[in-house]
């Protein structure tokens, strides 16, 4: 027989199904796309089962079954939703159905029932909602299609630049620095060569880590995944489903394209990985090590342009060279910056200019300062 906590537990359960559902109808009533507001009420009616699960076992404890009557939070996000557009509360209504799916699979009422694995699914769906637009196509798919988005080649264009800009502008500052202390010749070197592999060094590693921690979570992820194929494959199609929907397939086509889709299981998961996760398996392959090599290059190409004249010169002759070839580099690192944004060349190399030579001028200066108070 239940007891209190039970009970009470019962009523938690229940008044958020009630206030999920509430939401979903709310949505579902402002969407402006039909076939996006159906699945919006079809996660209400599943969501409304579930309340009537929770109703039957508040039932059979004998216990009252309080009115289905949104609570203060639905009704303020329900108003949300009115005001600014379903997007706002997508990814706060997929946060509750996880974790509703991961309370459910901990009680034994609803343990062996198929409510936990809805609730998962719902929260998945709904992040796929969330990353797309009001007419159901995703934003970066959009962006492809009109072909004015400078995406291609964009990452690999991006580390580039910046990786060169970032050695140059660090650098340019440490040994402007050193210079303003009025040291020799060869210290400012030294120094400049110090930088250049910590900061490369420092680059490398950090580009390892990050690289290899994607990797890693992109297979775990595309791991459960499979699983969950393997375990409830009818969930997994329903899901699959309403993605589809949610882009703007009609409903008997979603279903056709799911069930097609998941009758081999290696199309399945590379589906799923795509379509649910937002992973491109092919891309999986990338490594660590290279990705760390390519960094370390690519800051100590930038890195070495401040250095460089102080092997073949030396007194005001290098320092002369060193800004003119590192203004010359922010320069074009400045318009390099353009082939990503589309913005005017001489702009944009003018604002990376300015802005390299106001970072070296300060530690320029804040080494002229220390050099006189450690000489006074």
């Amino acid at each position: 027989m239940p007891d209190r906590s039970d009970l009470a537990r019962y009523r938690a359960y229940l008044q958020e199904e009630v206030d999920s559902a509430s939401l979903y109808r709310a949505i579902a009533a402002i969407e402006r796309d039909e076939r996006l507001a159906e699945v919006f009420r079809r996660l209400a009616e599943t969501e409304e089962a579930h309340a009537a699960f929770w109703e039957d076992k508040l039932r059979a404890a004998g216990a009252p079954v309080p009115p289905r009557t949104p609570g203060r939070r639905s009704r303020i996000l329900a108003w949300l939703a009115r005001r600014f557009g379903p997007q706002v509360i997508l990814s706060t209504l997929a946060a509750a159905e996880r974790n509703a799916g991961s309370g459910y699979a901990d009680h034994p009422e609803s343990r062996a029932t198929a409510m936990p694995g809805e609730e998962r699914s719902h929260a998945r769906v709904l992040r796929t909602l969330a990353g797309t637009t009001n007419r159901g196509v995703e934003g970066s798919l959009l962006a492809r299609l009109e072909g004015r988005h400078r995406l291609a080649g964009g990452n690999a264009l991006r580390a580039a630049v910046l990786g060169a800009n970032d050695g140059l502008v660090s650098n340019l500052s440490l040994v402007m620095g050193v210079a303003g202390a009025q040291l020799s010749g060869d210290a400012i070197l030294l120094a400049g060569l110090a930088g250049l592999l910590a900061g490369s060094s420092s680059m490398a590693m950090g580009e390892w880590l990050s690289v290899q921690s994607s990797l890693e979570l992109y297979e775990r992820q595309i791991a459960i995944e499979a699983e969950e194929i393997e375990a409830v494959p009818a969930e997994e199609a329903e899901e699959l489903a309403l993605i589809y929907q949610a882009k703007g397939i009609p409903e008997d086509q979603a279903r056709e394209l799911a069930d097609r889709l998941m009758s081999d299981r290696d199309t399945a998961l590379d589906t799923l990985a795509r379509e649910e996760l937002g992973i491109d398996p092919a891309e999986l392959g990338g490594s660590a090590k290279e990705a760390a090599a390519t960094s370390f290059a690519l800051f100590a190409i930038g890195a070495i342009v401040p250095v460089a004249p102080f092997f073949f010169l030396q007194g005001s002759a290098a320092v002369a060279t060193r800004l003119a070839i590192s203004a010359l580099a922010l320069f074009l690192i400045g318009a390099g910056i353009t082939l990503l944004t589309g913005r005017s060349v001489l702009h944009s190399g003018m604002r990376q200019l300015l802005i390299g030579t106001a970072a070296a001028a300060t530690t320029f200066l804040i080494g002229r300062l220390l050099g006189v108070a450690v000489a006074g």
